[in-house]
């Protein structure tokens, strides 16, 4: 299932969700084009498991450029849809500025998740699926029945069908708990940080009612 729009209207426009797409689109042409190469700005901005467990002050700012770097376009473009669909509607919700601070504790939590996972390694994080994963599981508890226009795949066969969040969102949560268990197994290797999709999707989820402004009513005489 690939999911490409809601038929979910704001009444706000998309300030940071837009900005922070294009930030990341920025970031990753860095990577293209710089000199250094890809790999050589990987382990420079990369957030690295063990050195954020270390307590090193430099190892946090890290956690932040690290969520403006992809490892490819396949990466990026998911990342980026993902961030469009949803984050609008949760950033329509919160309010602006609430939205940013949100989304960057999202990513805090997932990169912290994944070095708890894997407290040893020296493998660099990189990526905006934690924080969009914090998206996601906002939007699960605040959208639930919003449906989803997807694209379903019948063998040779393309479909595009309009699905409940619940149930987009919650095969995307279901896959990256799957894969998680797995990683720690015999897919040790996958290369991809499974629990910081897991811990910023759970973030989101279990925190999202805490964010949400408190409702001003109007008194009338």
């Amino acid at each position: 299932m690939i999911p490409f729009k809601d038929d979910n209207p704001t009444s706000t426009f998309p300030f940071f969700t837009i900005l922070l797409i294009i930030l990341n689109c920025l970031g990753f042409a860095v990577e293209l084009f710089h000199p250094s190469g890809l790999q050589r700005l990987v382990y420079r901005y990369g957030a690295v498991p063990r050195e954020l467990l270390s307590f090193d002050p430099a190892a946090y700012i890290n956690i932040f450029t690290s969520m403006f770097m992809h490892g490819g376009f396949v990466h990026i473009i998911g990342n980026m849809l993902y961030l469009w669909i949803f984050g609008n509607n949760v950033e329509d919700r919160l309010g602006h500025f609430r939205f940013l601070v949100f989304y960057f504790s999202s990513g805090i939590v997932a990169a912290f998740a994944h070095a708890l996972s894997s407290p040893s390694s020296t493998i660099p994080m990189i990526g905006a699926s934690g924080a969009i994963a914090g998206i996601l599981g906002a939007y699960l508890l605040l959208y639930p029945h919003a449906k989803v226009h997807t694209l379903v795949f019948f063998g040779f066969f393309v479909d595009v069908i309009r699905i409940p969040a619940f149930i987009v969102i919650g095969f995307w949560g279901i896959i990256q708990i799957m894969n998680g268990i797995l990683s720690k197994g015999f897919m040790a290797e996958s290369g991809v940080a499974w629990f910081a999709h897991i811990g910023g999707f759970l973030f989101g989820l279990l925190t999202i009612r805490i964010w949400l402004p408190k409702r001003r009513y109007l008194k009338v005489s």
